[in-house]
């Protein structure tokens, strides 16, 4: 089951030349945070709303080099991913637009 890392497209396409991502919670807190499916929207919602210029990583955990974690959000009580080290470009299979809609709000887009 793939994982969904939402970034700026602009901050993913600088990544591109370099092999990998660094979201800036890599530095602040030391892991990349990441969602399931089931937990994109809420997130995004959450903490982008009304953003534009945005995508959604959709990644191969099996091919991820960092580790990843699954880890209680103390403030949600689920358990979400997260990416213990930069993200490989090779890793993600696919990146998709993720706009908001009129309101804002964020739904599923629909090539996912």
């Amino acid at each position: 089951m793939p994982i969904y890392h939402i970034t700026e497209r602009t901050e993913w396409e600088n990544a591109i030349p370099l092999g990998e991502y660094k979201a800036p919670s890599l530095t602040e807190e030391g892991f990349i945070h990441a969602s399931t499916l089931e937990q994109v929207i809420g997130t995004a919602n959450l903490l982008f709303h009304g953003w534009s210029g945005l995508v959604l990583l959709v990644i191969d955990p099996d091919r991820l080099k960092s580790e990843l974690r699954y880890e209680l959000a103390p403030n949600t009580g689920q358990k979400f991913p997260h990416i213990y080290g930069p993200l490989n470009i090779d890793a993600v299979e696919r990146v998709v637009a993720f706009p908001p809609g009129t309101q804002g709000a964020f739904s599923l887009p629909s090539d996912l």
